[in-house]
């Protein structure tokens, strides 16, 4: 069924997908340190909305800038709320919780700010090697489940050890399993901020080099 052309940015549908990825983190947020059960279903379906809302701006050719941005935000925000509860769970980590929380916040602000500041069409598009890699389709799909997989096995096992498989808790293997790839992208977070740093400090440069440019024939004058 095709839909109307139109301009109102805000009811796109991939935005619309966006508002409803955010209530859902609301409701899990509300619920997180009480129930985990409605919790834990908001937020996994919340996360998975990232894949979906993406797929519809294709589809429909409702690629934004707005919605980029709503993407991020509510990315940021979801781990960050997530990560607030563990770090209350689980005081004696709070630091590697408040650690993974600057990392993720900072470097990827870094980073689409610089996107924005260099004029680049998306913050995917990068001439960087590692950038380009992780940031193809399928590695970065698999990079963001694993990472928000650790920290929902995380919190669920602060109320139930899950199935078990073996004797062992489910939860907890795929925690074991998944905790390295939220290691590395958190890494990754790094080199995002090391490169958006070359990039902005090159529009310094330029940008300095542009006013002596300007200032020289005044000199001269003089």
């Amino acid at each position: 069924m095709a839909i109307a052309e139109h301009d109102n940015v805000f009811i796109f549908v991939p935005n619309l997908i966006g508002y409803a990825r955010i209530v859902l983190a609301l409701i899990a947020f509300w619920f997180m340190s009480t129930n985990y059960v409605i919790s834990g279903w908001c937020y996994v379906t919340s996360a998975l909305l990232d894949a979906v809302d993406g797929h519809a701006a294709r589809a429909f050719n409702q690629s934004t800038r707005f919605g980029a941005m709503l993407d991020q935000l509510t990315d940021r925000c979801g781990t960050t709320g997530l990560l607030v509860t563990l770090a209350y769970f689980y005081p004696r980590y709070m630091f590697w919780f408040q650690l993974s929380i600057a990392i993720d916040v900072a470097c990827h602000w870094l980073f689409m700010q610089t996107s924005v500041v260099v004029g680049r069409s998306s913050h995917k598009v990068n001439e960087n090697f590692i950038m380009r890699l992780y940031y193809q389709k399928d590695i970065l799909t698999f990079m963001c489940c694993v990472n928000e997989l650790f920290y929902v096995c995380l919190y669920l096992l602060h109320f139930t050890y899950g199935p078990l498989i073996f004797g062992a808790s489910l939860f907890k293997i795929l925690a074991f399993l998944t905790g390295p790839f939220a290691v590395l992208k958190a890494l990754i977070s790094v080199m995002h901020a090391y490169v958006a740093g070359i990039d902005l400090a090159a529009v310094d440069v330029r940008e300095r080099q542009e006013k002596r440019q300007k200032a020289e024939p005044g000199k001269k004058l003089e």
